[in-house]
């Protein structure tokens, strides 16, 4: 009795345990809304941003005073006459730098510049992690329709070969013919093992861009991709391409990355231009052996001085020409960064359009083609069992309806990828699958 209660016990504890370990399951927006969150990269951005805020703060604070206090004791001992003084002294210095060329003014709107910089790093990181989503999920969902084609080949060519081991015993067809259909059955399932494998490697991909554990399974919805989201119609080019260069994070950052070398130049010429500061000290300080009280002391040492200081630039030994000359140079660079993230930008969305259209065209074409050697592959086949037909006829057909399966699934994923990827280009929403 006990060891039946005991064993129901543990049948229950396992039912709650599977119970309790649901495996989830994923469609798009929840995995951008998951690395969104999760994404090491994107969590580092944030944390730039943060660090910029403080070097923004930083900066800003130099156009206020200095304020510092300072205390000192001493003991000094003479070993002859085993006699001890002491003394000590107190103050408080406080400074404020007056003129210093636009150096201090520069750098804040420098930082300013730079935050804007950091916010959109964010954004581009942001970005990155859906583009890079878009194309790891559709990758998935293309090799999970692969691997059902595959699987459905594979049952197929297990039924032509059993059929044919059958015409063999009958005398209908050659001992050969049967050695070349199990060769296409083997070749067959060595396809859905490549596709397996493929899928797999897609999903690990989808699971570190999601920053999940290798040992967490996960189980991707599939969606029902109409013909409205493949033959989508696309905006012109140019179109797309102008909007890109306004939305995008990168384009904007190079921008600013050039007003930012603009005002490092502004801040080497300040090494021309004189400074000017102003300080102030107040102090105080006793010592042990002069006859008067510690309280005398104190206010007959009290002293308050106020300095007025230019410092005028004479020769600095070509540091201040070489920092202006770098400066223009850095400038450039930037200027030619800007240039290069246009050009990238250009020829990314040229090649997701042209890919977009292409994928379009074709998946159009795989239709017709699909259906064609479907029809002819039936009708060879259903004449190969009748003797009308030879093996390599009937492996020829199969391997046209095959391809042609193929290029129709590839087209449809490659179509709809794209024209997603071309809607974060122009900062229009995923449409959510």
């Amino acid at each position: 009795m006990k060891r039946f209660v005991f064993l129901i016990l543990m049948i229950a504890l396992t039912v709650m345990g599977v119970q309790s370990q649901e495996v989830r399951t994923w469609s798009l927006q929840d995995c951008l809304n998951y690395a969104l969150e999760q994404n090491i990269q994107v969590k580092k951005s944030k944390v730039s941003l943060l660090s910029g805020e403080e070097d923004l703060q930083l900066s800003k604070a130099q156009m206020f005073p200095s304020l510092s206090a300072g205390i000192s004791q001493s003991v000094v001992n003479y070993p002859s006459t085993g006699d001890n003084t002491f003394s000590g002294s107190y103050g408080i210095s406080a400074g404020l730098t007056l003129y210093d060329g636009g150096r201090r003014t520069n750098t804040i709107k420098q930082n300013e510049i730079r935050q804007t910089v950091n916010e959109l790093a964010v954004e581009q990181s942001e970005n990155d992690i859906r583009i890079s989503l878009v194309q790891a999920y559709m990758q998935v969902l293309y090799a999970m329709e692969s691997v059902r084609t595959n699987e459905n080949t594979v049952e197929v060519s297990k039924m032509q070969y059993q059929r044919a081991s059958d015409l063999l015993e009958a005398g209908s067809i050659s001992r050969v013919d049967l050695l070349q259909i199990e060769s296409q059955h083997s070749t067959d399932k060595y396809r859905l093992v490549v596709s397996q494998a493929s899928l797999e490697n897609y999903r690990l991909q989808l699971k570190q861009l999601l920053e999940l554990d290798i040992t967490e399974e996960m189980v991707i919805s599939v969606p029902d991709l109409t013909l409205d989201m493949i033959l989508a119609s696309l905006s012109d080019k140019q179109n797309i391409y102008q909007t890109a260069l306004e939305v995008m994070p990168e384009v904007r950052s190079s921008q600013l990355n050039m007003d930012i070398a603009h005002l490092d130049i502004k801040k080497a010429e300040a090494g021309y231009l004189p400074s000017l500061s102003l300080s102030a000290d107040i102090g105080t300080g006793y010592g042990s052996g002069i006859g008067t009280g510690f309280g005398t002391q104190m206010w007959d040492r009290l002293n308050e001085s106020v300095r007025l200081s230019l410092n005028i630039p004479i020769y600095s030994n070509r540091s201040n020409k070489t920092a202006v000359n770098k400066a223009r140079l850095a400038s450039v660079t930037s200027e030619l960064d800007w240039l290069n993230t246009q050009k990238q930008l250009l020829r990314t969305v040229e090649i997701l359009y042209l890919d977009a259209t292409s994928s379009q065209n074709q998946y159009l074409a795989a239709v017709e083609q699909v259906k064609y050697s479907e029809e002819t592959y039936t009708l060879i086949e259903q004449q190969f069992f009748l003797g009308m037909k030879n093996t390599l006829e009937l492996l020829t057909a199969k391997n046209n309806l095959l391809n042609a399966q193929q290029e129709l699934l590839q087209s449809k994923y490659m179509a709809v990828m794209n024209i997603q990827l071309l809607n974060i280009y122009q900062n229009m929403p995923i449409i959510m699958i």
